[in-house]
């Protein structure tokens, strides 16, 4: 029966990063810099609250769009940080984790034949989407300009047939993240433009040098945000994620949710109200942490020999070229590091063929994982250059 099966769910692959992280796994002494998990617990209090929740009993549906008291408090949190207002009754719509809230958008806007404009290297769970709505990718190649879309680049790209462009800054895998003036420019070239922003922002949280700033705060009208707390408070297991639109789209996007799932667990969103407000600063502490551990990572980078490293300003990746003289694709050098020093890498060639020839380091680890780690791939450089 399975060739009767949609040919689009067909042809679509599992994810590369799990694909390899499960090949690994079970190698006796690996140290993993695979998987973007925070390796945080969720704070205490986040959890109390959980608890709670479920001795007052509140394990019912929730209104499809989750509880008014969590929207207002997710419309109060993206005001304050990111400088744009939602109105909380019909611009906010709660999702089980930034990956719904990603297939409920692409869902409700494409078609076939419509082309979706993404940066490459890119997270590996928009493409399928994209496949399975029968329209087409088009990556924009961003190695040679710091892992970043420009605004030329992207009017380069703009067809007849463009409906949205993702914009997924902080970025997985490259770490970078786009500033003020790049969003300007973004938001100039696009405004008029029958051209949704699909503003993927879940590691918004986590920017290291300034503060994160949205393409919405420059052209709310055309945006879609998503957002979510796994990164942010570490609760990815919870999943809470958030969109965020204008109400004559957000209107439409509740549909498809509302289809798709009902709501959203209502105890995480019971965590997750607690999470914003008494934890709206949550995130410190844990950002505090990756920084230093990003510094860490960045200069013994630089002393095992790897050249033009770009330093990560959000996130917790480096995506790292391989050095000319080794002679192996992404996926050989990841396997070979973790068969010969046991260190699990992700091959680059996840994150779409403009990711071949580099790998992505996961730093959401102990700084004694990191260190031996990194010891570890030194002495991998070594022996094959």
């Amino acid at each position: 029966m399975e060739q009767y099966l949609n040919p689009n769910v067909r042809d679509i692959k599992i994810s590369g990063i799990r694909k390899f992280f499960n090949m690994v796994a079970d190698i006796e002494g690996m140290i993993s810099l695979t998987i973007g998990q925070p390796d945080f617990p969720t704070p205490l209090h986040i959890k109390e609250a959980a608890k709670r929740s479920i001795d007052e009993n509140f394990t019912s549906y929730t209104h499809n769009a989750g509880f008014l008291q969590l929207r207002e408090a997710a419309s109060s949190f993206v005001e304050t940080r990111y400088n744009v207002h939602y109105n909380p009754e019909s611009e906010v719509i709660v999702t089980n984790g930034a990956s719904q809230g990603i297939d409920v958008v692409l869902r409700s806007l494409l078609e076939p034949g419509d082309e979706c404009i993404l940066p490459g290297p890119v997270y590996p769970g928009y493409e399928p989407i994209i496949h399975l709505c029968g329209a087409k990718p088009v990556h924009i190649d961003t190695t040679q300009n710091q892992f970043k879309v420009s605004a030329e680049s992207i009017e380069e790209h703009i067809t007849d047939s463009t409906k949205c462009i993702i914009l997924p800054y902080p970025s997985n895998p490259t770490g970078v993240s786009l500033k003020a003036e790049e969003l300007e420019q973004i938001a100039s070239v696009l405004r008029g433009r029958n051209i949704f922003i699909v503003a993927d922002e879940i590691y918004s949280e986590l920017s290291f040098d300034a503060g994160h700033r949205s393409i919405a705060e420059f052209l709310k009208e055309q945006t879609i945000m998503i957002n979510g707390l796994s990164k942010s408070h570490s609760m990815t297991g919870w999943r809470i994620g958030m969109i965020f639109a204008p109400e004559c789209i957000s209107r439409h996007l509740l549909k498809v949710h509302q289809y798709n799932v009902s709501c959203a667990s209502s105890i995480s969103q019971k965590a997750a109200l607690e999470a914003l407000t008494n934890g709206a600063n949550d995130a410190v502490v844990m950002r505090d942490e990756y920084k230093i551990r990003r510094d860490y990572v960045y200069q013994r980078l630089h002393e095992i020999g790897f050249q033009n490293v770009v330093k990560p300003d959000g996130a917790f990746y480096f995506f790292i070229k391989i050095p000319e003289s080794i002679d192996m694709t992404s996926f050989e050098f990841a396997l070979s590091l973790a068969q010969e020093e046991k260190v699990a890498v992700v091959p680059g060639d996840a994150f779409s063929k403009y990711g071949e020839g580099y790998i992505r380091l996961s730093f959401a680890c102990s700084m004694e994982q990191l260190k031996e780690g990194l010891k570890r791939i030194s002495s991998f450089i070594s022996k094959h250059t």
